[in-house]
């Protein structure tokens, strides 16, 4: 398992996107968060293998009905003290 940060740009802050990638991320058991950023922007941090980060990426590209997501970055990131519980949204 790795861990992956996320910044997804478009229109995601005030239509739903982070409620339904964390009940997505959730059905496929995956672990993180999902938060709203200053800039209007969306981070979100999910511990993956390898193997399922098209998948993912896909998950966080179709978001919410409302949603539209112009470009996505990520990066792999080292952080051993972030523990995860599920996938939650934070504020």
């Amino acid at each position: 398992m790795e861990l992956f940060r996320f910044i997804v740009f478009g229109r995601v802050q005030g239509v739903f996107y982070r409620k339904a990638v964390s009940q997505a991320a959730m059905k496929k058991q995956i672990r993180g968060y999902v938060k709203n950023l200053p800039d209007g922007s969306v981070e979100v941090v999910a511990e993956l293998i390898d193997d399922d980060l098209e998948d993912f990426m896909a998950l966080l590209r179709e978001g919410s009905p409302l949603s539209h997501v112009d470009d996505i970055v990520y990066e792999k990131i080292e952080d051993a003290d972030l523990v995860y519980d599920g996938f939650e949204i934070r504020y």
